[in-house]
């Protein structure tokens, strides 16, 4: 499960939606299952289909992550066309098992889809999303 507040969720979606026509990324931090904080990052592959987070952002976030006191609990993109499920290639991708993938999905864009799945050893399951 994985719990966002009202602001997090626009956030989210506002990032997506921004980054359009290419995928928006960026990491989740907090403690459990709450997030205490989006950090947006600029995705390098400029990509509608593919996203790569800047490495020099990355280490800044991952800073700020520790020196916070809390941890990342996620990683999230959007699909700007396709459905809010992880692609053959975000499954290639999945190196932490313990993070939550959150896929933001702007197929629909007056009807946003945020969605949370844990991915491990390439098997894929669906998580909560609460938002509050």
């Amino acid at each position: 499960m994985l719990y966002l507040n009202k602001q997090q969720r626009h956030e989210l979606v506002g990032h997506a939606d921004n980054a359009l026509p290419e995928e928006a990324c960026g990491i989740i931090a907090g403690k459990g299952e709450r997030v205490d904080r989006i950090y947006p990052m600029t995705n390098t592959d400029k990509s509608a289909r593919t996203f790569f987070m800047n490495s020099e952002e990355q280490l800044k976030v991952m800073k700020d992550i520790r020196n916070s006191g809390i941890v990342m609990i996620g990683i999230y993109h959007s699909h700007p066309q396709t459905e809010a499920y992880p692609s053959a290639h975000d499954v290639e991708l999945a190196y932490y098992p313990e993070a939550s993938y959150v896929i933001i999905s702007l197929r629909d864009r007056n009807n946003p889809d945020v969605r949370s799945f844990k991915i491990i050893e390439g098997k894929i399951t669906e998580e909560k999303v609460v938002v509050q």
